[in-house]
């Protein structure tokens, strides 16, 4: 169930937040996904419920933050965090389900997941998970609401933790630099090396080189 409770103007990080708890619910979770758009590698979805009074200066889209200020961050709100849980899904199954469905696995298997069962979801991006949860889709979320904010750091830093350790099993493709994600270099590699069983074969840039493995 998707809930339209938010027509007001937003007026801080915990809007959203604030909302859902004057709407009676008590654990308000964001979620957000790490690994969408990498030729390699899993997708990682990390669902996140804060303290009710919560501040963490620096805390936002993890996209916009350097690897540093996210290790930082990722280490403040595990500390801090009521709940969190997370979702993993293969490059295998990936191809099996495509990207969207296995995004939205990862979501839910990071919802269900929390210790703290959620009473409420905000989704980054525009498509519910399917769970039978009240919910609330936000596009930009990441920028918009705390709790996917961080959801978005926890999910972004473990997710780049696999990629360092594939790197080492799947050496010659440069995962630790680019993380999986379609670089020049990593391109060049692909056709140089082929396709590892790391790499998500139903995709542009991978599937062309099947033939070479």
């Amino acid at each position: 169930m998707t809930l339209d409770l938010f027509a007001a103007a937003e007026v801080s990080p915990l809007f959203f937040e604030g909302q859902a708890r004057r709407k009676g619910f008590l654990r308000v979770a964001g979620v957000d996904e790490a690994g969408r758009g990498p030729l390699a590698g899993p997708v990682v979805a990390a669902a996140v419920i804060l303290p009710e009074t919560f501040e963490l200066p620096g805390l936002t889209d993890s996209k916009k933050l350097a690897a540093a200020k996210r290790d930082r961050l990722y280490y403040q709100i595990r500390s801090q965090a009521a709940a969190i849980g997370v979702g993993i899904v293969s490059a295998e199954e990936i191809d099996r389900i495509n990207i969207l469905q296995a995004t939205l696995r990862a979501m839910s298997l990071a919802v269900q997941r929390l210790k703290l069962p959620a009473d409420f979801v905000l989704v980054d991006g525009i498509t519910p998970i399917p769970l039978p949860l009240a919910q609330q889709t936000l596009k930009k979320g990441d920028s918009r609401s705390l709790s996917v904010a961080a959801a978005s750091i926890i999910a972004k830093v473990l997710r780049d933790r696999l990629m360092l350790a594939y790197d080492r099993r799947y050496p010659g493709y440069g995962l630790a630099k680019h993380k999986g994600y379609g670089s020049a270099e990593h391109m060049a590699a692909i056709a140089r090396l082929g396709p590892s069983p790391l790499h998500r074969k139903t995709f542009g840039g991978v599937r062309e080189h099947l033939a070479t493995v």
